[in-house]
């Protein structure tokens, strides 16, 4: 694995999961009450012993880059590093990165000096624990110029991702990416032949690419340096390539999500929460998820009713009762609150006790959640400040809005308050 350097596309502006990316890179979004989504891909890599890792940005890094430089100092006797390459302007490229392609053409100077044999390509919003070995010895022992990862997926989220079709060999021998209609019909195949019950090869009758890939040194600097215009792995490097170069289909077996959307990451969050076995699970001896160490004091639990929820470093609960919910770390929750099917991201800081009393007395509302406050199918992002008797349930069953101004937004019937929002005593969401 020393001859592989893994390369992380951090995202683009992060539009389908705005609010949260109001303020951050896509990648730096928090996580199950204490992790960041790029922790996922980086842990999976030094788990993999993968040890030098890239992480293209281009949006809002400045908390991502404080983020990977607190978790990952490795020692300095090895050759590990997680380095963040920002999108910048040159005299040769003055534009911003176009695509995941020009991403990495863009820094391509960078990455041929290495002496390495293959380029790992991977996606920074998605949630899943993946041996890289076994899928690079796929690679190699297929002699393939690039691999991607697949999984078997049912129609109602085909169109969302790239679809193909392979031989009997696992040669990719058709790629469309995120086909509508007739072409979408086209890319449905027998999903038996990889292994699947003749029941789970009805339901998901398409294979489709998890945004991984493994490409021969070479072969990724010819694709990027012929053809410039091409933009994307996607949508135009995978697709015109699958018929002059050895494609194979590396079949993952285990759980993935892809996160990019707001009711896609709320759900992924809160499956964390269920018994007796969550989808994916966080308490893995062998693969951890690695993270940045705090330090935090435990978390403490004044008389309160809490059930299948997740409750981060840090926190002060104080008789409430709370549901089927992840609490972020340093999260307060005052006296007679309800927190049901919920996400609260906590906060980057402690605000003094003192100084909470004081805010009270003046009038201002302190971080956290105040008393008496109902928060039902909500995302609290971090360091918000949601005043007494506050009712967050979206109570007409709103689908889509957008007010930032009243410091909230509603996405796929999800509330998410923004990041240092101030939500006064009694307002009804």
């Amino acid at each position: 694995m020393k001859r592989v350097l893994s390369i992380i596309l951090g995202g683009g502006a992060g539009t389908r999961l705005y609010p949260l990316t109001k303020y951050r890179a896509k990648p730096a979004v928090s996580l199950a009450g204490k992790y960041r989504l790029i922790d996922i891909p980086v842990s999976n890599c030094i788990n993999s012993e993968i040890l030098k890792i890239y992480v293209l940005t281009q949006f809002n890094s400045a908390s991502l880059n404080r983020h990977i430089a607190r978790a990952y100092n490795f020692s300095q006797f090895s050759d590990g590093f997680v380095e963040v390459l920002a999108a910048q302007q040159t005299p040769e490229n003055p534009g911003w990165f176009q695509g995941t392609a020009d991403a990495v053409r863009k820094y391509l100077w960078m990455f041929e000096a290495w002496d390495v044999d293959e380029y790992l390509i991977l996606s920074g919003d998605h949630l899943y624990r993946m041996d890289y070995r076994l899928f690079i010895e796929r690679h190699r022992s297929t002699n393939a110029d690039m691999t991607l990862s697949v999984v078997p997926i049912g129609e109602k989220l085909a169109s969302s991702f790239g679809l193909m079709k392979i031989d009997s060999t696992g040669r990719v021998v058709d790629f469309s990416e995120k086909p509508k209609g007739d072409a979408l019909r086209q890319m449905q195949v027998d999903t038996s032949t990889l292994g699947l019950t003749p029941e789970q090869a009805r339901e998901k009758p398409y294979i489709a690419s998890m945004g991984i890939y493994v490409f021969k040194k070479q072969v990724l600097v010819d694709l990027l340096k012929r053809s410039m215009e091409q933009t994307d792995f996607g949508k135009e490097i995978i697709p015109n390539s699958s018929k002059d170069y050895n494609v194979q289909a590396y079949l993952f077996d285990g759980y993935w999500e892809d996160i990019g959307t707001i009711e896609a990451f709320y759900d992924a969050n809160l499956a964390l929460t269920h018994q007796p076995q969550p989808a994916f699970s966080f308490y893995h001896e062998d693969a951890p998820i690695y993270t940045r160490s705090r330090y935090l004091p435990p978390s403490k639990l004044l008389d309160c009713h809490v059930t299948e929820s997740i409750i981060g470093e840090g926190c002060i609960l104080k008789n409430c009762r709370v549901e089927h919910s992840v609490i972020g770390l340093r999260q307060r929750i005052s006296s007679d609150c309800v927190i049901e099917n919920s996400l609260l991201m906590g906060a980057d800081y402690y605000e003094p006790m003192s100084e909470s009393s004081q805010h009270l007395t003046r009038g201002k509302i302190p971080m956290g959640i105040g008393e008496g406050t109902i928060l039902r199918r909500a995302i609290v992002d971090k360091n918000a400040r949601i005043g007494r008797n506050v009712k967050i349930v979206n109570k007409e069953n709103i689908e889509e809005a957008e007010r930032e101004d009243l410091g909230f937004y509603i996405r796929s019937g999800i509330v998410v308050v923004l990041k240092n929002a101030v939500i006064p005593d009694g307002m009804i969401i």
